[in-house]
């Protein structure tokens, strides 16, 4: 029983020349139970250590589209900080997020709400090869009184949903027992035609509220809430940007055990004022100018 390998020869699909070979073995063991091979008949290691050529497709049929290169996910870089702040941050200097908000330092680096939240966020990738239009709104928090929200493309929401992190004034029903679990009072966000307020409620009440608002006030740590809303709900960006307003109005209102008089601190660049000169350098960009051209 003869083979003929011009088959595989010719073939300029590799995978398809291997699975032929696998049932030109199959076949020789039905047919040969002890394993020769006819006279003339091509071995099978030859078949196997044939190298076919790649052809113009780089060894797949022309009719399967390429996948192209796959970046992959991209690997973790060190950060380098350009503000002073990031370099206070990334030396242990400021220990918390509330010593930054205290003097309203501005944060203009999102490596800075990583380092003190963490880098929990999924990125999310849309069909390749197809354009869809699509609108993201992303919310980070850590569960613990920060919370922030924008609207843009998703990897660009990311960032800048870091970069709005607020922080949030939390309360008690009552007496000071166990945990803060409310708003400190009542408190209004409004976003286009949607107003919404927040008030207080009584401990193992629960959020009182829809969907949208509900998720981010779980997101920002809070357990009791009632919820009233007016305008037009159905918009979920309005509805979650008048949530979000509402929630980082906490900290405007000044309560009675706001009233004691205040201790000013050294801010965190005064107060590493040798460190920063030691350690940060001012890059400065030097523009030149071309000479100027003598006209007659």
């Amino acid at each position: 029983m003869k083979f003929k390998d011009t088959p595989w020869k010719e073939s300029y699909d590799q995978p398809a020349a291997a699975v032929a070979a696998k049932s030109l073995q199959a076949r020789l063991t039905l047919c040969d139970p002890i394993g020769s091979t006819p006279p003339g008949s091509p071995s099978l290691d030859s078949i196997l250590k044939t190298e076919t050529p790649r052809g113009p497709c780089n060894g797949r049929p022309r009719w399967l589209p390429g996948r192209g290169v796959r970046g992959g996910k991209a690997e973790d870089k060190e950060w380098l900080p350009v503000t002073k702040l990031g370099l206070l941050v990334k030396d242990v200097k400021i220990k918390s997020l509330e010593d930054i908000y205290l003097f309203s330092l501005p944060i203009k680096e999102s490596e800075i709400i990583d380092f003190f939240l963490g880098t929990s966020l999924k990125d999310e990738q849309t069909c390749a090869g197809q354009r869809t239009r699509f609108k993201a709104f992303v919310a980070i928090q850590d569960y613990y009184g920060h919370v922030g929200l924008v609207a843009p493309s998703i990897r660009g929401a990311i960032i800048l949903a870091k970069l709005s992190t607020v922080p949030l004034r939390r309360g008690y029903w009552g007496n000071k027992i166990s945990k803060p679990h409310m708003i400190p009072c009542k408190v209004t966000g409004h976003c286009g035609s949607v107003l919404l307020h927040l008030i207080p409620a009584p401990r193992r009440t629960g959020i009182i509220s829809t969907p949208v608002p509900k998720k981010l006030l779980m997101m920002a740590a809070i357990n009791d809430c009632y919820t009233s809303a007016r305008g037009c709900t159905a918009t979920l960006g309005n509805f979650a940007k008048a949530t979000f307003d509402a929630i980082s109005k906490t900290y405007s209102c000044l309560t009675p055990d706001f009233w004691k008089e205040s201790v000013f601190t050294k801010s965190p660049y005064q107060e590493f004022t040798d460190h920063l000169v030691k350690t940060h350098t001012r890059v400065s960009v030097q523009r030149t100018q071309a000479p100027a051209v003598a006209t007659t």
